[in-house]
């Protein structure tokens, strides 16, 4: 096979694509057995598809935005993901910390993923309203308003399809169990994979 020829066959090759989440204890699968969180569940339906992704799950238990705008650099040089989700506030809202404190995290680790090359996808949540119908709502409102400010892509309530459903959630009736993480995955892959099927081809050198 001719230098010319060799090039011609191997000059273009989908190179693999890398999706980090970054979340609080709702990715990393509190009080679930390994392989049954919807992070987990991602990895197989992606080897399913045949698509060629590392999946890496930097989540933590109990993570606030203050925490995870600490560790996301280390995490993006580690790992130097194409797609970040960002999957946190939630601790936030239930310690009642300030709306705009949380607000302006995600904001940065948006401009802190996009400016290291990766495409973000904001995961929106809400609280009870037990907390105050008013703080609730703001809550919520901050991810609505950030999602329109930044232009990212966005699930607005990560865990509509499963809230309303007492069952669907382990004792402590804050983490979802194991029956309900294939409908958490449902409701992030319509706004995930087109960010994963956007990778471009990369040049391989013969």
């Amino acid at each position: 096979m001719t230098a010319a020829l060799l090039f011609a066959t191997c000059s273009f090759a989908y190179a693999q694509t890398s999706v980090l989440v970054f979340g609080d204890s709702l990715s990393a699968g509190y009080g679930l057995d390994r392989g049954q969180g919807w992070v987990s569940l991602l990895r197989d339906r992606l080897d399913e598809n045949e698509r060629d992704v590392e999946v890496v799950n930097a989540s933590v238990s109990g993570e606030t935005t203050a925490g995870g705008r600490g560790r996301l650099d280390a995490a993006l040089k580690r790992h130097e993901p194409d797609v970040v989700v960002l999957e946190l506030g939630g601790n936030d809202g239930l310690r009642a910390l300030p709306i705009k404190t949380m607000k302006d995290n995600l904001a940065a680790m948006i401009d802190t993923s996009r400016a290291s090359g990766a495409k973000v996808l904001l995961l929106g949540m809400r609280i009870p309203s037990n907390y105050g119908k008013r703080y609730a709502d703001q809550f919520h409102q901050a991810f609505v308003d950030l999602a329109d400010e930044t232009d990212v892509a966005f699930v607005p309530f990560f865990l509509e399809d499963i809230a309303n459903d007492r069952g669907n959630f382990q004792n402590d009736g804050v983490h979802p169990n194991a029956q309900a993480q294939p409908a958490m995955l449902d409701a992030v892959w319509p706004a995930l994979a087109p960010l994963i099927d956007a990778k471009p081809q990369a040049a391989v050198q013969p």
